[in-house]
C-alpha cells in the first residue's frame, strides 16, 4: 500500500479524526492513510474503555484503508492482519536477533514472550502492551472502509489508571524509541500481511495468549477451566471445556481470567 501519512499534536481521537475526514471529499477517500497524534483527550478502548497515554511518549494512530475487495463476513482478517503485524514489529525490538525462534512462543509466564489475546490485544507475557480498536463501514455485502486504531505504548514509563497490567517498550528494554519510525515500520508489517491476507489465520493462531493447556475463563454463566481450540475464519473463539464440549464464543462473551 502507498500511505498518506499526517501528524497532529493533539485529537479526542485519531479513530473520529479519520472518520470525520473520510466523510467530506478529501485525499484520503481514495487512498490508505496514517494518521498519529501526540495526544488524545478521549483515547478509546473497545466498548466503553479509555487509553491511558502520556502526552508525546506512546504511538497513537489510525489507519484507513478501503478493503472493497473483502466480503464484509471476512472482516476478522483486518483484524488478524494488524495484530500480527505488530507482534512482528515488536518482535525485533523485544527478541534478540540470536534467540532461538521458540523465544516467540506465546508462554505466559515468560516476560519477553508476544501473543495476541483474542481477539486483538497485543502481551508481553500478561501484561498489555497495545490495544487495538477497528470499525468497519459496510456497503452491501463488502467493506467500504475500515478505520484501525492503535494504541501502542512506547516511552512511557509510569502508568497512573486504574488499569490493571499495562507496559511499554521503555519499560521492557530500558530505552526510549523513535515514534515515527515504529510506525514505518509498523506500516511496512501491515503491507506484508496485507499481500498474503489469505493466510493470515494460520500466522495469527500460534501467536495466540494462552495457546496451550487449561486456564480460566469466565462467560455469562459461570467460571471455568477450559483449553483454547481454534479461532474461526469469522472471529469467533472455540474453547473446549474438561469435559470435551467445544463452546463457541463472540467477542465480549467471555472473559479472560488473569
Amino acid at each position: 500500500m502507498e500511505w498518506i501519512i499526517t501528524h497532529i499534536d493533539e485529537t479526542d481521537s485519531t479513530n473520529r479524526w479519520l472518520k470525520a475526514i473520510s466523510q467530506r471529499p478529501s485525499p484520503i477517500t481514495h487512498h490508505q492513510t496514517a494518521i498519529w497524534a501526540d495526544y488524545q483527550t478521549a483515547g478509546r478502548g473497545c466498548g466503553t474503555n479509555t487509553w491511558e497515554s502520556e502526552r508525546g511518549q506512546n504511538l497513537l494512530f489510525s489507519l484507513l484503508i478501503h478493503p472493497v475487495d473483502l466480503p464484509a463476513n471476512r472482516q476478522f482478517h483486518i483484524s488478524m492482519a494488524i495484530s500480527v503485524a505488530i507482534v512482528n514489529t515488536l518482535s525485533s525490538h523485544l527478541i534478540p536477533a540470536n534467540a532461538p525462534t521458540r523465544s516467540l512462543s506465546p508462554n505466559p509466564h515468560h516476560p519477553s514472550s508476544l501473543s495476541i489475546k483474542w481477539p486483538n490485544d497485543i502481551y508481553v507475557g500478561d501484561r498489555k502492551i497495545c490495544g487495538i480498536l477497528i470499525e468497519n463501514q459496510l456497503q452491501g455485502s463488502c467493506i467500504k472502509d475500515s478505520i484501525i486504531g492503535v494504541g501502542l505504548n512506547v516511552n512511557q514509563l509510569r502508568f497512573v489508571s486504574d488499569a490493571p497490567n499495562p507496559v511499554s517498550l521503555a519499560n521492557l528494554t530500558g530505552r526510549l524509541f523513535d515514534r515515527e519510525q515504529l510506525l514505518q515500520q509498523l506500516l511496512q508489517a501491515f503491507d506484508a500481511e496485507w499481500a498474503d491476507l489469505e493466510g493470515v489465520l494460520s500466522r495469527y493462531l500460534p501467536l495466540l495468549y494462552r495457546r496451550t493447556g487449561f486456564h480460566r475463563y469466565r462467560d455469562a454463566l459461570s467460571e471455568f477451566s477450559a483449553e483454547l481450540v481454534t479461532v474461526e475464519d469469522d472471529g469467533h473463539l472455540v474453547l473446549r471445556n474438561i469435559d470435551g464440549f467445544d463452546h463457541r464464543y463472540a467477542f465480549k462473551e467471555v472473559q479472560f481470567m488473569l
